[in-house]
């Protein structure tokens, strides 16, 4: 047989069009609807083969049709309005909505091991990802100095197929970074490298650029002619391979990122881990002020003052562990740079509550970083639990992990029709997202018009889910007669067909078959329903999660029963352009993880700014984002029943009760015209409150103002004179070590059991502390009143009460306004003008 090869031709742009490259290569055009429209106007055709990738487009689009679209005075026209909006975007120089947060020339370094742009950059898995590519975005929105640095994987996750039995099948297919946009960065002498040190072996990595409106991600890629086979494959795969791999991919990612910033140039001033995976860097920028005869424990304070550390991770088994002779393998060589010895390395892993004799990498990530936080309310509350340990005597409500509650990038997510209407509304709106007002967004929009743009959506979604459906009956061989029967109930008008989302990682406590726990009640009330009642399913399990597979499959088994046929509908290669159709068109979304498992859950955030109401387990941000009151709200709650013996049942059970005798009746009830009158007010109101709280502006707003203004200003304080104020605080830490068991306190006096309205009492302790400086230590009380209400009380130290010179007096007045029965405790802490959390030693001594 002759051999066949392969020609690609590519087109050339006209000189009237050379921008369109410029609009390829940044990632803007994943949140800007009207970059996406351009590309489409051009050749529809092209733009759905190369599913919305504009670098690819350009590279496949015919000679002719770029050639018609620069003589068609109605496209260049809309092509001219879009360059100008994008040259606006990224040349606007204004102060930024954080500018005084910051500061001005401040940088903030954002590691993280994936991000999730776009369905055309595919080196995401999940929910990480997306919380991290959409940080990105709102920071380049909002004008803050933000640098990501992440590994550029060439294989990314997985593409998922699913079988006629429900198996998923992976299939790893090598990315061609030419079709990505990205861009290697380059030198006088070619493309920039740097190299980091593995067992007997330097590993060169490439640095590459990805263009995110005004942000850039700096991306590092192991696949070079330097490496030996084996180390070019260490960034193939997200989350690939076993510990050693894992090791590797995160020594890159931290050890390398930070030498890739150095050697890019980039100073930066706060320092942002999102996720454990990149504690590594924490022990590079250690070693780099080591290696300067910074002793290792003041360097490691100035190193922490700097960095934030937030952890997506509820459960002690999600944290990266390796053993310790692997820890050795690949960290012995730099000891001596470090100044330290095993033991001390070891130590900086040690998690003294969830031990099993491993390095854990959270606990790295805690040690060397002073602010800390989960991701929601409630996973802040679990994660101080989970973390207790590292501040034995504080209770977990007040040790110094706290919770910034993820939110979305609003653009990113919003429905076409959404968009059009905030546009009219309010051109500026996108610059408000963090305000209160924004909320008029939809509060004047009538009922009739809020319910055709969704059933615009939603038929968008019903027409990619039959076309999904068709190809994937079409590799099963199933017949046409199947597959007409499984569409059936979606074949019919949009505005009678309840829709029902499910769309997240398939994980055993994300329990994606709960539904099903009782199917016989299910069926009947599909059955029963006035209108036909349709669930998707769509998701990945992670290629070793054979549990994940097994729901899968279950969901898939349960989709293919006649009473269910054409009801449950699964659907594979689930990714963010699956996602978008999804979040933009369901009526509900569905949420039923094991509480408190889910540490934020943006998926329901992303559909509630569409107006699809959730229906989920009060878990993770909906604890919080759930809105109720004067007959209308933005979902419904299903209450954890965390003390049940059947608890799964139980949830089951109040899941299926509230989509029967509440959901399926609101959606049913219309007006003459057809309309749903009380679900749009319900939809207007998941919009409204939705939007306000949960958008990617407020949290980026929330970590620049709360916590990386801080660790710029700590970071610069505990650098200065020498390391001057970084080199007491070890000393102070080595004190308190040495002689916090010898601290006697003493209440004075003998305190009245009642006490009149118009006084106030005072009280007065005795604190002696051999060894420890007294103006290093604190008196308070801790005043719980009738209702529950909790308040701290600071004293005031007075003069020294002993000869020894080692007792001061503390006095502490409780505040007017007390009433009814108050509760107080007196405790003595430390304090020092470097710590940055008032309990960050760790130390609490209760009279």
């Amino acid at each position: 047989m002759p051999t066949t090869h392969l020609l690609e031709i590519r087109p050339s742009l006209p000189d009237r069009l050379a921008r369109l490259g410029d609009l390829a290569g940044n990632l803007y055009y994943s949140w800007s609807r009207p970059v996406r429209d351009l590309f489409d106007a051009i050749d529809t055709t092209t733009w759905t083969d190369c599913e919305g990738n504009p670098v690819r487009f350009l590279q496949l689009v015919p000679q002719l049709r770029l050639e018609a679209a620069a003589e068609d005075p109605a496209f260049l026209a809309k092509f001219d309005s879009v360059v100008q909006a994008f040259d606006a975007y990224l040349s606007d120089t204004r102060p930024g909505a954080l500018a005084d947060a910051v500061g001005t020339g401040q940088t903030v370094a954002y590691f993280c091991a994936e991000f999730g742009f776009h369905e055309s950059l595919p080196i995401y898995s999940g929910g990480l990802g997306i919380l991290a590519g959409d940080h990105c975005k709102a920071a380049s929105d909002l004008g803050l100095p933000l640098v990501g640095m992440g590994l550029l994987y060439r294989q990314g996750y997985f593409q998922q197929c699913i079988d006629a039995d429900g198996n998923q099948h992976a299939r790893f297919d090598d990315l061609d970074f030419d079709h990505l946009p990205i861009h290697p960065v380059s030198t006088d002498d070619g493309p920039l490298k740097v190299s980091v040190d593995l067992p007997g072996r330097a590993v060169w990595l490439q640095v590459w650029q990805a263009r995110v409106g005004r942000v850039s991600v700096y991306l590092l890629d192991a696949d070079q002619p330097e490496n030996r086979p084996e180390d070019c494959e260490i960034t193939h795969r997200l989350y690939g391979g076993g510990r050693r791999t894992r090791i590797e991919q995160e020594i890159l990612l931290g050890v390398g990122g930070v030498r890739a910033l150095r050697a890019l140039g980039i100073e930066p001033d706060a320092w942002h881990l999102n996720e454990g995976h990149a504690a590594f860097a924490i022990l590079e920028r250690v070693g780099e002020l080591t290696e300067r005869g910074v002793p290792f424990a003041t360097a490691l304070n100035t190193v922490a003052a700097a960095t934030l550390f937030t952890t997506h991770t509820p459960v002690p088994a999600g944290h990266d562990v390796f053993p310790p002779e692997l820890v050795d393998e690949y960290w012995q060589a730099q000891l001596p740079r470090l100044g330290i010895g095993r033991e001390q390395l070891h130590a900086l892993g040690h998690d003294p509550a969830h031990d099993g004799g491993n390095f854990n990498m959270t606990a790295l990530a805690l040690r060397g970083s002073r602010q800390h936080n989960g991701v929601s309310r409630l996973h802040g509350q679990v994660a101080a639990r989970l973390s207790q340990g590292f501040w034995p005597e504080v209770p977990a409500d007040e040790n110094p992990m706290t919770s910034v509650t993820n939110g979305v990038h609003v653009e990113t997510f919003l429905s076409h029709d959404l968009t059009r209407l905030f546009d009219a509304t309010r051109a500026d709106w996108r610059e408000h997202l963090h305000e209160s007002g924004i909320a008029r967004l939809v509060e004047q929009t009538a009922e009739d018009a809020l319910w055709s743009m969704h059933l615009s959506a939603k038929a968008h979604l019903l027409d990619d889910i039959r076309e999904r459906l068709t190809r994937q009956a079409t590799r099963f061989g199933q017949s046409h007669v199947r597959l007409k029967r499984k569409c059936r109930i979606i074949d019919q008008p949009p505005e009678d067909i309840l829709l029902i989302g499910f769309a997240r990682r398939f994980a055993t406590y994300k329990r994606a078959d709960l539904l099903f726990a009782d199917p016989d009640r299910l069926a009947r009330i599909i059955e029963d329903s006035p209108r036909p009642v349709v669930f998707v399913f769509a998701g990945k399990a992670h290629p070793a999660d054979e549990p994940g597979q097994a729901l899968l499959r279950e969901v898939s088994r349960l989709a293919n029963e006649p009473r269910f046929l054409g009801h449950v509908l699964l659907l594979e290669g689930y990714d963010m352009g699956l996602a978008r159709r999804l979040v933009g068109g369901c009526d509900i979304w569905l949420n039923t993880p094991e509480h408190p498992l889910e540490a934020s859950g943006t998926s329901g955030q992303k559909a509630g700014i569409n107006g699809a109401l959730n229906l989920s387990v009060a878990d993770g941000w909906w604890a919080e984002g759930h809105s109720h009151g004067q007959g209308v709200a933005n979902g419904w709650s299903i209450q954890p029943c965390t003390d049940c013996g059947e608890r799964d049942r139980e949830e089951a059970s109040d899941l299926l009760d509230l989509l029967e005798t509440e959901v399926i009746p609101l959606f049913d009830r219309r007006d003459g015209r057809g309309v749903p009158v009380e679900w749009v007010k319900w939809l207007r109101h998941a919009i409204a409150t939705i939007m306000l709280r949960f958008n990617a502006a407020r949290m980026v707003r929330d970590y620049a103002v709360n916590h990386y203004s801080t660790a710029i200003d700590a970071g610069s304080r505990l650098a200065a004179d020498e390391h001057r104020l970084s080199g007491q605080l070890v000393g102070f830490r080595e004190t308190l070590e040495h002689h916090w068991g010898t601290i006697e306190a003493t209440l004075l006096g003998d305190p009245p059991d009642v006490l009149p309205s118009h006084e106030r009492l005072l009280l007065e302790v005795d604190v002696r502390s051999p060894g420890i400086d007294p103006a290093h230590l604190r008196c308070e009380a801790v005043l719980t009143t009738g209702d529950g209400q909790r308040q701290v009380r600071v004293g005031e130290r007075g003069e020294h009460s002993g000869e020894d010179g080692e007792t001061a007096r503390h006095r502490i007045t409780l505040p007017k306004g007390l009433s009814g029965q108050v509760r107080y405790r007196l405790r003595v802490v430390p304090t020092h003008e470097a710590l940055l959390h008032p309990y960050e030693s760790g130390l609490m001594r209760w009279l």
